[in-house]
């Protein structure tokens, strides 16, 4: 008996907001810089490659290489692709960070 083994597509499985932020938030606290850019690259996919790059004003072609297996984007690329794709990046500390005093100015 053969068994038949489908190749699985992440893309399929990011259809919605939640989705999408979930994914690409794990990639970012992961911290590896090729799985954001894969991950970038899988949500861009998702969402349709063409409109990614009629978004951005970058070539199709161009997305597909920077944010492919192997890619290395710019980090102006990928500043790009996430507000093509409605995400806002955040700073946030990694650390308790102490709070100064508040003055009163009266």
């Amino acid at each position: 008996m053969a068994v038949i083994i489908n190749k699985w597509d992440v893309t399929e499985h990011l259809e919605s907001e939640e989705a999408i932020f979930s994914y690409i938030n794990a990639a970012l606290e992961d911290g590896d810089p090729s799985l954001i850019s894969a991950a970038v690259g899988d949500v861009a996919r998702a969402r349709g490659m063409t409109q990614i790059a009629k978004d951005t004003g970058l070539s199709r072609e161009s997305l597909y290489r920077s944010l492919g297996v192997g890619g290395n984007p710019e980090f102006a690329t990928l500043l790009k692709v996430f507000q093509a794709l409605g995400i806002q990046l955040k700073a946030e500390p990694t650390h308790e960070v102490d709070q100064p005093d508040m003055v009163d100015c009266d």
